[in-house]
């Protein structure tokens, strides 16, 4: 079983991750929110134990991004915010289970072998993003319109999956040079629109609906 602990304290970190590698889990420890979330896009896990007070998101944040994501992957909460409010939240993000610290650590396992037990024998579910028959599997990394499989360059697929995972909401150019191409942005270059336009070429043409929209003004949107 391979476990993402997302946790900003060090030496609690290192206990857990002890503790689970003694009962023959694989970890990975990540120390902030960001980093939480590109560990999580990055491997399959069979379950996230995410702390809430984090740097960049906190884990009410990250657990709603994960969920956008892959809805059926375990996640727990371990946290020492531990009022009925603080709860509520938690499992409203979309939490498995919720467990306050300080905690007994053979408690913290049953709850994870608990949350694992469902996954196990089960295929690994393939997440997927999808807008009307538009679909990015991000395990993958292929995209298929109508069934039909979309061949786009490294560039092109990481604009795609950005413009995806925030579909519905006006992306401006300035977001997506600095996510997409983490430079910051320069307003003399036209690479944006040059990469917007080869999108459209391969996933909307001779395709319906549309799917990517300029909102004048203002950037992008992905939308039926």
């Amino acid at each position: 079983m391979k476990v993402l602990l997302v946790e900003d304290e060090p030496k609690l970190a290192s206990f857990v991750e002890k503790g689970f590698r003694g009962e023959g889990y694989e970890l990975d420890v990540a120390f902030d929110g960001q980093l939480g979330l590109s560990f999580f896009r990055q491997h399959a896990y069979d379950l996230i134990i995410l702390d809430v007070n984090l740097p960049h998101y906190n884990g009410f944040e990250l657990c709603r991004l994960i969920r956008l994501e892959n809805p059926d992957v375990p996640v727990l909460f371990l946290t020492a915010l531990d009022s009925l409010d603080d709860k509520v939240r938690g499992f409203e993000a979309g939490a498995d289970d919720y467990l306050a610290k300080p905690f007994k650590f053979q408690e913290l396992l049953l709850r994870a072998r608990a949350l694992t037990k469902r996954q196990a024998g089960r295929s690994a579910v393939a997440r997927t993003l999808r807008l009307a028959d538009l679909e990015l599997n991000l395990e993958r990394k292929t995209v298929t319109r109508a069934g039909q499989r979309i061949e786009l360059t490294a560039r092109e697929y990481t604009l795609l999956e950005y413009l995806l995972l925030n579909r519905g909401r006006i992306i401006s150019r300035v977001d997506i040079t600095e996510k997409v191409w983490e430079l910051d942005f320069d307003t003399n270059t036209n690479v944006i629109d040059v990469y917007i336009s080869h999108l459209r070429r391969k996933l909307d043409k001779g395709f319906s609906p549309k799917l990517i929209h300029t909102v004048v003004g203002m950037g992008y949107v992905m939308r039926e």
